[in-house]
């Protein structure tokens, strides 16, 4: 799904954007739900999908929607980044939409904070909706902040761990790593020396190494990354020093980070076809469900096996367990249309159906837990990995903060500095990290 896909390097230009945006925005003081739902109207929806297949699926979802509320038609705009729903929603005016749905989960909370996106839990208490029932618990953490509901989940995203059949089986390695410690030993087993290069590569540990980030490899050691009293607690939860201890040895078992480095500077492009797990130079990856029909509809030359990431070895019972994440849809403020709004971002995001067929024709996670159930879901069977994952109890995210996804950005930079040996110090290292996340929110505040 390359427009989906892009959300990694989206997040952290919308980052920035945000930032400003949330310092300007008006709010909801020249907005509110007094419209008629059941009037003959016209909404806009702006989303970031772009691909003809995805906007497609984007597009049939709305029709399936007008078909049932056929007093509401709504006029669909595609691949609208942050950025510009931002100008809008600041904008305001006719030109403005009715509902956003966005890639980026790490602003939730400037969304929720600024008022650029209009409270959901009126509209969720006059539908009588229990979210507590409709949706898993990471779900909702991601798409409120500090209380206040400004959106819902769409379509989930699960992280998981794809591997080479095919090595595995020339290696004699039976089956997929359920713990750190098998990992290490599976990754090393699969590494084939080439010179000063590899012929085939285990795992690449290096945070640059596409999806390989703190923030997803943290998820396998249950993290808190906020203290009760909101600030930074990566220096005191053992779980982040545990997860760059092991990352910073793996780096080191697998031939040191400049050679790693030196190697991953060959791979191709992570949404192209050369992709580094497609041509063989990696045997094992770490990413998203997305990857799945990816490598699929490139052909690979191997059999792809499905798994769920490992775990810490004392944590072994929580195996299954996995980061998630997901787009994002609520209701502009600015909009003189929220009731009819809330009938489309409903239909969306709690009509079951609804929510399996979307998944169906964008291949992602669906997000309620009927739909997670549901006998119409029309996946490659190895998707039931990520459903598994997604309704694992102990799987997680990162929580939404005011300025966005500026700490999890701050905490990369430290891994970027900790793998390479420009940092050698992890505790202090952490600590002086924690403090600049805590300094950065006090600033956004």
């Amino acid at each position: 799904m390359p427009a989906r896909t892009r959300r990694a390097a989206a997040a952290l230009a919308a980052t920035a954007s945000i930032a400003l945006f949330a310092s300007a925005c008006t709010g909801q003081s020249d907005a509110g739900a007094t419209d008629d739902p059941d009037a003959q109207t016209t909404i806009t929806f702006w989303h970031g999908w772009s691909a003809d297949s995805e906007k497609k699926a984007v597009d049939d979802n709305v029709k399936r929607f007008e078909k049932a509320h056929p007093n509401i038609k709504v006029k669909v705009v595609s691949n609208m980044t942050d950025d510009k729903i931002n100008q809008a929603l600041r904008a305001g005016g006719s030109n403005a939409p009715d509902v956003v749905s966005s890639f980026t989960t790490d602003n939730v909370g400037k969304f929720c904070s600024s008022g650029a996106l209009a409270d959901l839990a009126p509209f969720v208490e006059k539908s009588k909706i229990d979210l507590a029932k409709t949706f898993a618990k990471s779900r909702l953490d991601y798409t409120q902040f500090e209380g206040k509901r400004c959106s819902l989940p769409l379509l989930g995203d699960a992280y998981g761990l794809y591997y080479n059949k095919d090595a595995f089986a020339k290696a004699g390695i039976k089956e997929a790593p359920k713990t750190w410690s098998e990992f290490d030993q599976v990754a090393q087993k699969l590494t084939k020396a080439k010179g000063d290069s590899y012929e085939q590569l285990g795992f690449m540990p290096n945070f640059h190494g596409y999806e390989t980030t703190p923030g997803h490899l943290a998820a396998q050691w249950g993290p808190n990354y906020f203290d009760a009293q909101g600030k930074s607690n990566i220096a005191k939860d053992p779980a982040f020093t545990q997860m760059f201890t092991w990352q910073k040895n793996l780096v080191d078992k697998l031939g040191g980070f400049k050679k790693l480095e030196s190697f991953r500077n060959t791979f191709g492009d992570e949404w192209g076809e050369k992709h580094p797990f497609y041509t063989g130079q990696v045997a094992m990856q770490l990413d998203g469900e997305w990857r799945l029909g990816m490598a699929t509809d490139a052909k690979v030359p191997f059999q792809i096996g499905v798994a769920p990431l490992p775990v810490p070895d004392d944590q072994a019972a929580d195996y299954g367990k996995g980061y998630l994440s997901g787009t994002i849809v609520g209701i502009a403020a600015t909009s003189k249309k929220q009731n009819a709004a809330w009938e489309l971002v409903k239909y969306m995001t709690t009509d079951t159906d609804a929510v399996v067929d979307f998944a169906n024709e964008l291949r992602n996670v669906p997000s309620t837990n009927d739909a997670l159930d549901s006998p119409k879901l029309k996946l490659d069977e190895r998707f039931k990995v990520f459903l598994d994952i997604a309704k694992h109890p102990k799987s997680n995210t990162t929580p939404a903060s005011v300025n966005g996804g500026t700490y999890q950005v701050t905490l990369q930079e430290f891994g970027y500095q900790y793998e390479s040996g420009k940092v050698t110090d992890l505790k202090a290292g952490l600590e002086k990290t924690a403090a600049q996340i805590d300094t950065d929110i006090e600033k956004a505040k």
